[in-house]
């Protein structure tokens, strides 16, 4: 556990939206469970009363929004505003954990992480400096009770982290960088040799080494930076000391797989998109598409 993550969640504890989560989190009840790996990951709960049930249905509430999911407490269904079940099904064919040490940088509240523990890897670490999605991870990890450890850093505490990963998950982060090739370079340098990082980031279609900087935003998202065409991720990787790079798929983000539901606050996808023609974003821009590659230090 850093030091630096130690002294933001310390820090965090003590904000005025971010206190009274903690102590609904400090109170939930320990209950007999066990977990379930599925689209949904699921949590168990061995002959649950009343009063602890209430106590999970609106800790869970105030947890809103969740992103990244879905999950099952019991019968409580917490249906994310991503399935992340469909990216995690995707990349799953291309990776092995098992007895490997894995970083998941921009982790939300863990998702990805849950389900990993089903390869049994030597050890699995969360980053993303979001108090409110570290709190639905301890929510979360209340119930599940397992090693992971979740750091409340970013991509760029990665050089100053001291320790390296045999695996990298960076999934849905580049393009909120202003550097991209910074970012690269802070992933590659905590990596083992031949380790490999899983990225996933917008793309624009051609064939030509450029990128698209929005101008103010993209799908209403004021932090957007470069969303590049697949040959200049290409060369970003390449200069950032990466090798092998592969590309294992392309797929548009759509309604089914992103989309408003009642556990999240404000809006999705659909409001991201033009309303007359859904191949473009509110600002005129091709609508989010995503690349998937692989690639080695």
């Amino acid at each position: 556990m850093s030091e630096k993550s130690d002294r933001q969640k310390e820090l965090a504890s003590s904000w005025k939206n971010i206190k009274p989560l903690r102590q609904m989190i400090d109170e939930l009840p320990h209950l007999q469970t066990s977990f379930v790996f599925g689209d949904a990951f699921g949590i168990d709960i061995q002959n649950p009363d009343k009063h602890s049930l209430e106590l999970i249905q609106n800790t869970a509430l105030a947890l809103r929004s969740w992103r990244k999911g879905p999950f099952r407490i019991g019968e409580l269904f917490i249906d994310s505003e991503w399935k992340s079940f469909i990216k995690y099904d995707l990349l799953r064919p291309h990776f092995n954990l098992n007895g490997k040490t894995v970083a998941d940088i921009g982790c939300n509240n863990g998702y990805y992480l849950f389900r990993m523990l089903e390869d049994e890897p030597k050890k699995l670490t969360g980053f993303d400096p979001t108090a409110l999605f570290w709190c639905q991870f301890d929510f979360i990890n209340h119930f599940v009770k397992s090693d992971i450890s979740y750091e409340l850093l970013g991509v760029e505490d990665l050089g100053s982290y001291g320790e390296k990963f045999d695996v990298i998950f960076c999934l849905g982060v580049l393009y909120h960088r202003s550097d991209p090739l910074g970012c690269l370079k802070s992933l590659c340098g905590a990596l083992e040799k031949n380790g490999e990082l899983f990225l996933d980031t917008f793309m624009i279609d051609g064939d030509e080494n450029i990128a698209l900087y929005p101008k103010e935003s993209y799908s209403k998202i004021s932090n957007v930076h470069f969303i590049p065409t697949i040959s200049t991720l290409q060369n970003w990787c390449g200069r950032a000391g990466f090798k092998d790079f592969e590309l294992l798929a392309i797929k548009p983000t759509d309604t089914n797989e992103q989309r408003r539901t009642e556990w999240i606050l404000g809006e999705s996808l659909e409001d991201f998109l033009d309303p007359n023609d859904s191949s473009k974003t509110v600002e005129g821009y091709p609508a989010p598409k995503r690349v998937y590659v692989k690639v080695k230090r």
